[in-house]
């Protein structure tokens, strides 16, 4: 059986290096056979897996920079019990990819919203006369890069080799060590692992409902590495909360906490417990 990943494409974006990443890793560490599905979006690459066109999916969660990625959350919550399996680190190089022969012929920079937002000052530093037009994926616009040199795409360098492009500029991201995380998410949840991640809503505005749904953490010394709320989209100033938090679903502690967690939510959405990707299966971009 072929082992299908949908990523967000097409080929050369950051999420097809991630899935990349993941398949050579299920390849070697388990000998399956894989194939790389790219998608349009994020949401689609998700929808693939809910309609069981593939088997996995590879998206952006976080990036350090610019933060979480809204609608990859979202759709996480909204199509659970879709579980999270794996996750991957990988650090994030973008370059200023076009057949202008200077900045001053630039006239338009497109990429993701997300590489315009991590190149931002650099942007505006050296590029302050071009319109931003964000695009859907990183290489969404690198076939019309050769008919307009007045036109810059902001993309791995990878993607300028794998297309055969040239790079004006390399490492234009504002920070050196910009990296994004990736979930890999399939339709089997797992109980071994080193981070939980959790989703819930609260039951009404009452002062210290939020503390209260915390406190069961703290008092069993669990350790949350992250928290995070977005809209439920259902009322003005009502939320759900994203949390991570170390451990394993099989300890008796965290599932104590879990349980009397569920007794301060309305709902509680386990959406998978498991482990980083070895630092030795992934490499920089080239």
């Amino acid at each position: 059986m072929t082992i299908t990943i949908a990523h967000l494409g097409p080929a050369g974006t950051n999420a097809e290096a991630a899935a990349q990443t993941y398949q050579t890793w299920l390849q070697q560490a388990q000998s399956l056979t894989t194939a790389l599905l790219p998608c349009q979006s994020i949401a689609q690459s998700l929808y693939a897996l809910a309609h069981d066109e593939v088997q996995l999916a590879v998206i952006p969660v976080e990036n350090s920079i610019q933060g979480s990625v809204a609608i990859a959350l979202d759709l996480v919550w909204e199509l659970h019990p879709l579980s999270i399996c794996q996750q991957i680190i990988l650090p994030i190089h973008h370059a200023l990819i076009s057949f202008a022969e200077d900045f001053s012929q630039i006239k338009e920079v497109r990429s993701h919203p997300q590489a315009l937002a991590q190149c931002q000052r650099w942007l505006e530093k050296n590029l302050p006369h071009a319109a931003l037009i964000e695009a859907n994926s990183t290489t969404a616009v690198l076939g019309s890069l050769q008919e307009n040199p007045h036109l810059g795409a902001i993309a791995a360098p990878r993607a300028a080799k794998l297309y055969d492009l040239p790079i004006l500029v390399d490492a234009i991201g504002d920070f050196p060590q910009n990296c994004t995380r990736f979930w890999v998410l399939s339709k089997t949840p797992q109980t071994a692992g080193e981070v939980i991640s959790l989703a819930f809503t609260l039951p009404a505005k009452i002062p210290g409902v939020l503390v209260k749904a915390l406190e069961v953490f703290a008092r069993r010394q669990i350790n949350l590495s992250r928290i995070e709320s977005r809209p439920t989209k259902r009322s003005l100033g009502e939320y759900l909360f994203f949390i991570d938090l170390d451990g394993c679903l099989t300890n008796p502690d965290v599932q104590a906490a879990i349980a009397e967690l569920q007794t301060h939510t309305e709902i509680l959405k386990i959406l998978g417990n498991y482990k980083s990707l070895p630092l030795a299966a992934i490499q920089p971009e080239k």
